[in-house]
């Protein structure tokens, strides 16, 4: 459809109507189905402090959180997604009674945020989270009297990053997609990319060398190592990859470690694995059926190199999961770093990721998100797009190209990645 006469490009909106993501993929077998629905409630879980009863990884939040459960920040437009508009970080700060106070980058309309700070005060690089809360003054909590880290000092010093939320629905399929998938998918289109300025490499594994898919800039190599991170990092339970608590003072350790754990020793039932379940067996973002103007604007896409990073298709390897071998998808992410300049650049390095480098972030789904870019800078697809482009960007010839479309292919792809 054509824009009317004065009307410029815009972002439709979020789409409405049901959520398109948040079931369990659709072949899994009824054992398979019930350990996403145990994943899921797990995932929801509201933690507390101690672990009551004692062995059976229920608590473990703390000393220092930035939410009180994982499905508190990952939920739009279902579970398992990511930021809602309404900031449940605002309650988690207070329940219980916890004194803490709210950053001031921290808002009631969101999104969900992270805090990282770039350098140490000695100067060296830092880059890791730095809770925004902790969990002096509950109820459950007592005689811990950990401080909160000094935001508004870091933020005069120009020191602090943000993050928000990504988005898990459908990564077992990503999980299972072959290195050799993914290295061929880089190398497609050489001539192409290379006048548009488009180069791109992978995270790796330190160990094995094998391509890290997870996390904003690819720095989990596992879903495992993806869960068991942001359950101690954002949450504060210590677990089977990450047993040694954070933010550790005297008076503020209520449990022993790890607090979530899979040992036949002690009979313990790990989150972590149900987290894994939930990620691994969930169903990926599903678009809206095509119409003329959402396909016109997938040519336009195409057209304009968007598709040259943000790949419409990959394909998986054999799974021993019912009806997920072998299955053609369409993330619209190549899962590689690319460098997007100095206007996107948080100053962080993790793994082989630089500072201005970032994983091509999925498009599928994002016809439901509200908050667009790593630290949820943009809330309108024209915005976001437009930010990829500053110096040393490789999405500059991509963006170029995007603004010489007519208002009417403009429109068409916006179209196009809302019904995604």
């Amino acid at each position: 459809m054509a824009l009317a006469q004065g009307v410029p490009p815009h972002d439709p909106g979020p789409r409405s109507g049901p959520p398109g993501a948040g079931g369990f993929y659709p072949t899994l077998n009824p054992t398979e189905q019930a350990a996403f629905a145990n994943g899921i409630a797990q995932f929801i879980e509201d933690e507390g402090v101690p672990d009551i009863p004692p062995g059976t990884g229920n608590g473990g939040l703390g000393p220092g959180f930035n939410s009180t459960s994982c499905g508190s920040c990952h939920s739009q437009p279902a579970t398992l997604g990511t930021s809602p508009a309404a900031n449940p970080q605002i309650a988690a700060a207070a329940e219980m009674g916890a004194r803490n106070t709210i950053p001031p980058f921290i808002l009631p309309n969101g999104p969900v945020r992270e805090a990282r700070f770039v350098l140490n005060p000695d100067g060296t690089p830092d880059g890791s989270v730095h809770n925004l809360f902790t969990i002096a003054g509950r109820t459950d909590a007592p005689g811990c009297n950990l401080g909160q880290p000094d935001f508004v000092a870091q933020l005069a010093a120009n020191n602090v990053i943000f993050r928000i939320p990504t988005a898990l629905f459908g990564l077992g399929l990503v999980d299972n997609t072959p290195d050799h998938v993914l290295k061929t998918n880089l190398a497609a289109s050489p001539d192409r990319k290379a006048n548009l300025g488009i180069a791109g490499r992978f995270n790796r594994s330190p160990n094995d060398a094998t391509i890290s898919k997870f996390g904003w800039k690819a720095q989990n190599k596992s879903l495992n190592i993806f869960a068991g991170e942001a359950y101690n990092v954002e949450i504060g339970v210590t677990n089977d990859v990450m047993p040694n608590e954070r933010n550790l003072v005297e008076g503020c350790a209520f449990n022993p470690t790890p607090e979530d754990s899979h040992s036949e020793a002690t009979n313990g039932i790990s989150d972590i694995d149900s987290f894994v379940d939930a990620m691994r067996l969930s169903a990926p973002a599903t678009p809206v059926p095509p119409t003329k103007q959402t396909q016109a604007g997938q040519d336009a896409f195409n057209q304009v190199g968007c598709v040259l990073c943000h790949s419409d298709t990959l394909t998986t390897s054999a799974s021993i999961f019912t009806g997920m071998s072998n299955v053609t998808y369409h993330p619209f992410s190549d899962f590689a770093l690319h460098h997007m300049g100095s206007g996107l650049a948080d100053g962080v390095s993790q793994g082989v990721a630089g500072p201005d480098e970032f994983r091509t972030a999925p498009l599928w789904g994002i016809g439901q998100r509200l908050f667009f870019l790593h630290d949820g800078r943009a809330t309108d697809l024209l915005t976001a797009i437009e930010q990829h482009s500053s110096t040393g960007s490789e999405a500059n010839g991509v963006v170029d190209g995007f603004n010489h479309l007519s208002p009417d292919k403009q429109q068409a792809l916006l179209d196009f990645l809302r019904s995604l």
